[in-house]
C-alpha cells in the first residue's frame, strides 16, 4: 500500500510542472517527514523535469486519474488500443513540428552564411580558396606546414557569425591535439596553410563544417563558421 501511495505521489506531485493545475497543487501544504514522502518527492522532480521538457497540454486531474485507475485495479477510461493511438498522434506531430523547425533554420543559416561570405570576400586580406574557404592571416610563422595525416597541436576560439563563442581552448587554458585529417573539412584544409607559429582566422561554409546536422546547441544546422587558429606544433 505504501508503494501504491509513493508511486501515485511521484505522479501528482510531477504533474506540478504542467500548465494546468500547477499553481493549485502549490497551494495544497505538503508533509516531507517521512522517507517515502521525500523518495517520492524527489522522484515527483524528475517526472516534472520530464513532463516540463516534453512540452505536452497535460491535464493534472485526468493524469492523476489514470495513475490512480492503474493503481487500484479499476477499469481504464480509455481502450488501451485508443491511448496507444492518442499517444502516437502526439508524437508524430511532435516530430513533424521539430523537423519544420529545423528545416527552417537551416534555409535561414544557409542563406545569412552565404551573404556573410559573400560580403567578407571583398575585405582586405581575405583569401578565397578554391573549395570556398575563406580565411586571413594573423601572425605567418616560419616553421614547417602540417600534412593531412599528422597530429598537430593548437590553440582555438570558435565563433558564429553572430559572434556567439561555442568553444575556445584559450578559455579551458590548455591547447589541443588531433589529427589534421580527422576533423571537419574547413580545419583539415585551412591548418595545412599554417606554418608552425601561424596565427589565422578562417571563415568556414556550413559545407566545410558541420553541414546540416550542426554540432550542439550552439552551432545550427547549415551554420558558417569562424575559427581563429594558432598552430603551435607539429607532433611526432
Amino acid at each position: 500500500m505504501k508503494i501504491k501511495l509513493m508511486v501515485l505521489s511521484l505522479a501528482v506531485v510531477g504533474l506540478t510542472a504542467c500548465n494546468q493545475g500547477s499553481e493549485k497543487a502549490m497551494d495544497k501544504e505538503l508533509s516531507l517527514d517521512t522517507d517515502a514522502q521525500r523518495l517520492s518527492y524527489a522522484m515527483g522532480l524528475d517526472v516534472g523535469k520530464s513532463l516540463k521538457n516534453l512540452d505536452a497540454n497535460m491535464d493534472a486531474e485526468a493524469f492523476s486519474a489514470a495513475v490512480a485507475d492503474v493503481l487500484s485495479g479499476a477499469t481504464p477510461k480509455l481502450e488501451e488500443e485508443v491511448a496507444a493511438n492518442i499517444k502516437q498522434t502526439f508524437f508524430r506531430e511532435k516530430q513533424e513540428a521539430q523537423m519544420k523547425e529545423r528545416q527552417a533554420s537551416s534555409e535561414e543559416n544557409k542563406a545569412k552564411g552565404e551573404a556573410f561570405l559573400a560580403e567578407n570576400a571583398k575585405k582586405e586580406g581575405v583569401k578565397v580558396t578554391d573549395s570556398g574557404l575563406q580565411y586571413e592571416v594573423i601572425t605567418m610563422g616560419d616553421g614547417a606546414k602540417p600534412k593531412p595525416e599528422n597530429t598537430v597541436k593548437v590553440h582555438y576560439k570558435g565563433t558564429t557569425i553572430d559572434g556567439v563563442e561555442f568553444d575556445s581552448s584559450y578559455s579551458r587554458g590548455q591547447p589541443i591535439s588531433f589529427p589534421l585529417n580527422g576533423v571537419i573539412k574547413g580545419w583539415t584544409e585551412g591548418v595545412a596553410l599554417m606554418p608552425v607559429g601561424s596565427k589565422f582566422r578562417f571563415f568556414i561554409p556550413s559545407d566545410l563544417a558541420y553541414g546540416e546536422r550542426g554540432a550542439g546547441a550552439k552551432i545550427g544546422p547549415n551554420s558558417t563558421l569562424i575559427f581563429e587558429v594558432e598552430l603551435l606544433a607539429i607532433e611526432k
